[in-house]
């Protein structure tokens, strides 16, 4: 395809997404199926995603870029804990060496989408453009990698006299462009992944930082750069450098949640130990570094270099653990009583999600229930025809599951296309599969948000699996036609 042919409206598929889950996809499209016809349709007005929505200072990785890179694109930066900006043009690059930047049709938001089984396309309503232009696209397959962070906002609870505040109340995901940290007295909402990134970044520049968490999270300090990868970068061809790289990190990341699952209380120990060493003698390690949960309950958050704890020894940062009770003119009154003084309040209480980018799905006109379908290998939803979609590992990087979703969806597309069957579909679960919560995770945003998301079985295939090496198995070589997914003719 052409840009001259960007004005076609019906393609074998549709990507919704151009953000990373959203370009690896397409890539592996244009390898595994070059007979398909694609576009990636896009919302905002650039691509990149998530790494180019969110500019808040500091900006990074929670995940080491050799498994957040792409399997076919070796990352060659000197940072294995890579910033934002450097994220993005990693994606960018991408889309541009695999002739990627034709295909992609920004400012077009998918707004609904109805599988026709007389056509046996998706029909896709698609708002064009600042003025929102209506416009009808089709679509023999829908892939939807649009993850799950509604863009137009993130999550803030409501806090008691915040209008009386009078310093600014900012929120990481809508970081104002003008906004000069300089000697300012900060006070940072959150004890997450955003969190952590922002006090050491924000610590640079700003009079002081004070890390507000209402309780504790796990954080564990690894090197930026990764010394193996350095070395064998200068020994070995650079795929087979990032290939054993890749490999190592996923090996001891499921070492490190089995262990964390298995042990809980001795891996508990040896990280708030570890953490209670990296921090000043004076420091209360337990109140502060000591969760009410168990490893990996949660995520466990990522310190590049120790940088949060580094930030506090040199006593530009501080961590109170408390409540909010109200705001007042000069900052937080705690439920201790004590008053945080501040300048600026930085919000990072966490992400609003969205499922499924709020497209509004149905089936021949019946709308749906996303809550109350079941998922099907963690990618796809019973009883619907034709759709895939990408949710990343709660307990390892977006990508690996996003670069096997990838792949799985070509086997279908070519299995499709030998047998001449128009329509893929996992058939409906039976009585004895009860369903589950999509994710097994206590983190208030997924709480917030299991409304948006199908729900899971407890067997296979039904089960979300957090295991990167029994999905490479399952996904990547196992049997198509396990007796649940279905490929039948065209619907009459």
């Amino acid at each position: 395809m052409n840009p001259e042919s960007l004005e076609a409206v019906d393609f074998d598929t549709l990507i919704v997404g151009a953000g990373l889950s959203g370009i690896g996809s397409a890539v592996h499209l244009r390898q595994r199926c070059p007979d398909q016809t694609f576009a990636i349709l896009e919302g905002r007005a650039r691509l990149g995603g998530t790494w180019d929505l969110f500019r808040y200072p500091g900006v990074r990785s929670d995940s080491d870029m050799h498994t957040l890179g792409y399997a076919f694109k070796p990352w060659t930066g000197a940072k294995a804990i890579a910033d934002g900006p450097s994220i993005l043009q990693y994606i960018q690059d991408t889309a541009a060496e695999h002739d990627l930047l034709p295909h992609i049709r920004l400012g077009h938001r998918v707004t609904a989408a109805n599988w026709s089984g007389a056509q046996a396309r998706w029909l896709l309503t698609v708002e064009r453009g600042a003025d929102q232009a209506p416009l009808q696209m089709r679509c023999r397959f829908l892939l939807v990698c649009s993850g799950y962070y509604n863009y137009a906002h993130g999550y803030t609870p409501a806090f008691a006299g915040q209008d009386q505040f009078a310093g600014r109340v900012v929120h990481p995901q809508d970081w104002p462009a003008d906004l000069d940290v300089r000697n300012k007295r900060m006070v940072v909402i959150g004890s997450g992944a955003t969190a952590m990134t922002l006090v050491p970044a924000l610590a640079l520049d700003a009079a002081h930082v004070t890390m507000l968490q209402r309780s504790p999270t796990y954080v564990v300090a690894r090197p930026r750069a990764d010394a193996l990868a350095d070395v064998l970068r200068r020994r070995l061809p650079e795929r087979l450098a990032y290939a054993l790289t890749r490999w190592k990190n996923v090996g001891l990341g499921l070492f490190f949640y089995s262990l964390a699952k298995r042990r809980p209380n001795q891996v508990k120990a040896r990280i708030i130990q570890a953490a209670a060493a990296a921090l000043p003698a004076s420091f209360d390690a337990q109140t502060h570094f000591s969760p009410r949960y168990k490893p990996w309950d949660q995520r466990v958050c990522l310190v590049p270099d120790g940088d949060l704890f580094a930030a506090i020894h040199s006593g530009k940062a501080d961590v109170v653990t408390d409540t909010v009770a109200a705001f007042e003119p000069q900052g937080i009154r705690l439920g201790s009583g004590a008053l945080l003084v501040a300048d600026v309040v930085v919000t990072a209480t966490g992400l609003d999600l969205l499922g499924f980018g709020g497209m509004a799905l149905s089936v021949d006109g019946k709308p749906v229930e996303i809550a109350k379908t079941m998922s099907y290998k963690g990618m796809m939803l019973a009883g619907v025809p034709n759709l895939a979609y990408v949710v990343g590992y709660t307990n390892a990087s977006w990508t690996l599951k996003s670069d096997l979703t990838g792949t799985f969806v070509c086997r279908v597309l070519r299995h499709m296309q030998r047998s001449g069957a128009p329509v893929c579909l996992p058939a409906m679960p039976g009585a004895d599969v009860q369903p589950q919560p999509w994710v097994d995770f206590s983190s208030g945003y997924i709480q917030r948000s299991l409304d948006q998301f199908p729900v899971q079985g407890g067997t296979t295939p039904w089960r979300l699996n957090q295991n990167y090496l029994r999905d490479l198995l399952d996904l990547r070589f196992g049997r198509l036609d396990d007796g649940v997914l279905q490929f039948v003719g065209r619907a009459r």
